[in-house]
């Protein structure tokens, strides 16, 4: 099992910046890729930006304001999200795969406020 713990979820006015983390624990042996989605109010979740062995992907709404990145030394992986707008308020969830398995964690709120 795989368990993540995100952090560094807020209240934001519209332009600026927050990061958020991901704490990975339990048997992280394999992991490969690890990315964040979001869920907004009413809506489903969408894909927002993934990290595989080094390589980046990202929703074409974050792509140029949002950077994903990976610590393996601290099995974390970080997104950085700058010029933030009243669209990214959702709830942000990382996830993990490993063996074809994907696990996630439990969702930090970001708001962001115009």
């Amino acid at each position: 099992q795989v368990q993540l713990v995100e952090s560094g979820g807020g209240l934001v006015q519209a332009g600026g910046s927050l990061r958020l983390s991901c704490a990975a624990s339990g048997t992280i042996f394999g992991i490969s890729g690890m990315g964040w989605y979001r869920q907004a109010p009413g809506k489903q979740r969408e894909w927002v930006a993934d990290i595989t062995r080094g390589v980046t992907n990202y929703a074409g709404s974050v792509k140029g304001r949002f950077t994903i990145s990976r610590d393996n030394a601290k099995n974390t992986v970080y997104l950085q999200m700058n010029s933030l707008k009243p669209e990214d308020t959702a709830v942000y969830y990382c996830s993990a795969v490993r063996t074809g398995v994907s696990f996630w964690g439990q969702g930090t709120q970001v708001t962001v406020s115009s």
